[in-house]
């Protein structure tokens, strides 16, 4: 296997062909996967209704979105003993637990068993979630944010099909004894078990391991010229004990300018499994890992916050014969802003530079908030604003998540990813529960001008000069 990431294309063709193998797998499963999710939380706030009230239906959701984010602690730290393959299939399963317990909820009409339920539901959202990061452990550093992007992309389909098919698993479970909206919750549950058992079949070799290997034979290589001529800069302050994990030099892919992107330091040292206090550890001493995770919390954050209030936007000047169908319609129109154009937006993070995207991302969701803010009861204004939300939130996830990645070592990167991920969920959460406070005292102009105001430590981060010698990605 070839020792270096830059190496010629023809030294490295079983690399290649493992990438070529692993895409086309988490583009399926993330199809699958994306099914189970969407289906779920399309019945997921009407079934919390009907068990335990209005008034706690939104709680519910939001142990969904809340779990998600606490999985991805112990589903990265299984990552990063063990590899993707593990971590992807654990994820999974636990959705799939989760799914059974909501029915088991709808049938006994026991509310504790619900939100249980719903938090192991979000397995499945983190399983989504963490498949993006897999597509880039093995990307050659070009194209880097296109495969990331494919990923992403991939969740439209599961996205767009999965409230047509709630509908018929109702009917289809009705039969089965079911109580009406648990049915939906079956099929989650088994469309996780189904991406689940597809990754723990055919998702060999894994790729974060892979990349481990060509990452541990590049390094001696690496650090022969220290080795041979130390210099004051070499790092001398000890860590945790631990191998020495080096991330190949990144060079060759073209970002921002024409820069290449910023290489994780050769010789660090990395604690075996490291948890979240390392992640965060090598997340401060690189600037370019700190604009990849505010990015991906803050767009997220801002996209949260204007879209869970959308609905009560259009709820106050419409009917409810009306608006049931109106948020729907504008509804997938953000998700089409959200997922549908991301290749698009990955093939602009390799040619313009992640830190381009990441401004342009913000540039978008400043106009959608601007847009949505002042369009009144204008429900097609509205809903350009809810586009722009969706494209700016894709211009931040895409290039915040994979800056990230190419950013720290492959030692600690699934760590990191899970720190990236507990952020931006803890972030929407936030986000959601304070936007309904906003929106009832101040309306919902206030709300979108704050969101907007909650971008400015993302453009300064992003703003920040970079320092001489240094790559227009490090920052």
């Amino acid at each position: 296997m070839a020792t270096d990431l830059t190496a010629p294309r023809t030294a490295r063709p079983d690399v290649a062909s493992i990438q070529r193998r692993t895409l086309r797998l988490l583009f399926g499963t993330q199809i699958i996967g994306g099914v189970g999710v969407t289906i779920g939380i399309a019945v997921g706030a009407l079934l919390a209704a009907r068990i335990a009230g209005t008034a706690v239906a939104g709680i519910a959701q939001s142990a969904g979105v809340v779990g998600a984010a606490l999985l991805a602690i112990p589903v990265t730290r299984i990552m990063a003993r063990h590899g993707r393959r593990p971590g992807l299939v654990v994820a999974y399963a636990v959705g799939a637990v989760g799914g059974v317990l909501v029915v088991l909820a709808a049938a006994t009409r026991w509310v504790p068993l619900l939100f249980l339920g719903m938090l192991l539901f979000g397995g499945g959202t983190a399983a989504n979630l963490q498949a993006r990061y897999t597509a880039v452990d093995l990307a050659e550093p070009a194209r880097r944010g296109r495969q990331l992007s494919v990923i992403i992309w991939a969740t439209t389909i599961g996205a767009v099909a999965a409230p047509n098919f709630a509908a018929l698993a109702d009917r289809v479970t009705s039969g089965w004894g079911l109580p009406p909206l648990a049915g939906p919750f079956a099929f989650s549950a088994a469309a996780f078990v189904l991406a689940g058992g597809v990754l723990l079949v055919l998702l060999r070799p894994d790729p974060l391991l892979t990349a481990r290997r060509i990452a541990a034979t590049a390094a001696p290589t690496a650090a022969a010229p220290t080795a041979a001529a130390p210099t004051a800069a070499a790092p001398t302050t000890a860590a945790p004990a631990a191998a020495v994990v080096a991330e190949a030099p990144a060079a060759g892919g073209q970002v921002g300018g024409g820069a290449t992107p910023a290489a994780a330091p050769v010789g660090a040292r990395l604690p075996r499994g490291a948890g979240m206090r390392a992640a965060w550890s090598v997340v401060r001493g690189q600037p370019a890992a700190r604009l990849g995770i505010a990015a991906v919390a803050v767009g997220h954050l801002v996209m949260v916050a204007v879209m869970a209030m959308t609905p009560v936007r259009l709820g106050e000047s419409h009917a409810d014969a009306d608006v049931l169908r109106l948020v729907g319609i504008v509804l997938s129109l953000h998700i089409a802003g959200m997922y549908a154009f991301s290749p698009i937006v990955g093939w602009l993070t390799d040619r313009l530079g992640r830190r381009a995207v990441i401004l342009g991302g913000v540039g978008l969701l400043l106009a959608a908030c601007a847009v949505a803010g002042t369009a009144g009861h204008h429900t097609p204004r509205l809903s350009v604003g809810l586009v722009l939300l969706g494209l700016g939130w894709s211009g931040t996830m895409v290039a915040g998540s994979t800056l990230l990645s190419e950013s720290v070592p492959a030692g600690v990167r699934p760590s990191v990813q899970g720190l990236s991920d507990l952020t931006m969920g803890l972030a929407g959460a936030g986000a959601a529960v304070a936007a309904g406070f906003v929106m009832q005292v101040a309306g919902y102009p206030v709300l979108t001008l704050l969101a907007a105001v909650a971008t400015v430590p993302l453009v300064a981060l992003a703003l920040r000069p970079v320092p001489t010698g240094a790559s227009d990605e490090e920052g």
